[in-house]
């Protein structure tokens, strides 16, 4: 650090300019570099290009800062379209081309396969694009200002930041924030939630005192995957991006190869998802997910089938507790990946085929060393680009019991 400069709670320093050549492309979309023997993470960057980056955080021995000027860019670089870009915080790669965006992906998670789950060979295969990588998300929740406008929190900070119209919201979204622009005092978020294939539209709170063109103030919409229709409350997870999330259900199946014989775990269940769309395909489906709300829902969602087994609670308490052949599984944890306990009990369990998805490469590359050490072989890794402009990552990863891995039941 500079002479006089001082460091502040946190690791927060005072700005600091210096100049860099960017090299590679970290998780959690920093592009990185050296500042002498510091490896510092830069924002808004781009392998292969030589920049100005301002520094504002040291920690864990490592830097922070973010690009002020390119003086050599990548020929990746692009201008990005939404004037909002780099103030509110949403979008991290708007100025890279989509098809390098998802180049990189494919290499952050062959990197995190490497660097944390200590895969020799990376069996990652291209990253599956969105058709249209503007315009997917499902779900947005906004701040109100002082005044009554919508928008976000300007990125970094408490601020407000007005915001006309969000790039990658669907378009139902964007009409919403264009009606309660000015209507928005007093409140302190305001959620929008469209059903992409049913039109069904969610905003809570009740709005309609302020804009009677508003739906009800009901905390309960629909989507639909595939045809089949899905109740989702307020407090339920659900795909922000509907026709990946039908992607995605097709590359499950794809790897599972469903067999009406068979038992299926579905844990981190969710709002049935899984569920619904295989009862069709196999003898039960057994999920399990702790969230009542969204148990509540996969009770509607799964009311058509006789063969599916909701288990209310957390994986790792209710999992090891099972007692029976599981023939198929599929894992589909939040960002933290897996409670060891949940990997334990499907190595007790082995079931033969096991689908892992994952929004969060690092974990996903942690549980696959878990998995393979405990004898499963891992087939492949496939990107799914559930969310463009972003640097987060959905994967879907294949394994296989090997001969060594027995059923402990």
């Amino acid at each position: 650090m500079a002479k006089g400069r001082k460091r502040r709670r946190g690791g927060w320093i005072e700005p600091e300019q210096i100049t860099l050549e960017l090299t590679d492309m970290a998780y959690e979309g920093h592009a990185l570099g050296r500042n002498g023997e510091e490896v510092v993470f830069v924002e808004y960057g781009l392998p292969g290009e030589k920049v100005v980056a301002e520094l504002f955080k040291r920690q864990g021995g490592v830097a922070f800062g973010r690009v002020v000027e390119v003086l050599e860019a990548s020929p990746h670089r692009i201008e990005a379209p939404c004037q909002y870009f780099g103030m509110c915080g949403g979008c991290h790669w708007q100025h890279i081309t989509y098809e390098h965006q998802l180049e990189l992906k494919r290499h952050v998670v062959a990197e995190q396969l490497r660097r944390i789950g200590k895969f020799a060979e990376q069996p990652v295969n291209p990253v599956v694009p969105a058709e249209d990588p503007w315009n997917y998300r499902n779900h947005i929740r906004m701040s109100a200002g002082r005044h009554g406008d919508i928008g976000f929190v300007r990125r970094g900070t408490h601020r407000f930041l007005p915001v006309e119209r969000c790039l990658i919201a669907h378009p139902a979204i964007n009409e919403v924030v264009t009606k309660l622009q000015g209507k928005g005092a007093g409140l302190h978020q305001v959620e929008m939630r469209i059903g992409a294939n049913t039109g069904d539209l969610m905003v809570l709170p009740d709005m309609r005192e302020r804009e009677p063109s508003m739906p009800d103030g009901r905390k309960v919409y629909t989507d639909a995957l595939h045809g089949h229709v899905f109740q989702i409350s307020a407090p339920s997870f659900f795909q922000s991006n509907t026709r990946q999330a039908e992607r995605l259900v097709d590359m499950v199946r794809e790897r599972l190869q469903p067999q009406p014989h068979e038992l299926l775990l579905d844990a981190y269940a969710g709002v049935g998802t899984f569920a619904a769309l295989f009862a069709g395909e196999v003898r039960e489906v057994i999920g399990i997910e702790e969230s009542p709300a969204a148990v509540a829902d996969a009770r509607v969602n799964c009311a058509a089938f006789t063969n599916v087994r909701y288990l209310e609670g957390k994986v790792e308490a209710v999992l090891p507790e099972l007692d029976e052949p599981i023939d198929a599984a599929i894992l589909d944890p939040s960002r933290q990946g897996c409670h060891p306990e949940v990997i334990d009990a499907i190595l007790r369990l082995a079931p033969p085929k096991l689908v892992y998805v994952s929004c969060d490469p690092s974990t996903l590359a942690r549980d696959l060393r878990l998995l393979v050490d405990g004898g499963y072989d891992l087939i492949d890794v496939t990107p799914l680009d559930m969310f463009p402009q972003t640097y987060h990552i959905e994967s879907v990863a294949s394994l296989r019991a090997g001969p060594g891995l027995t059923r402990q039941v």
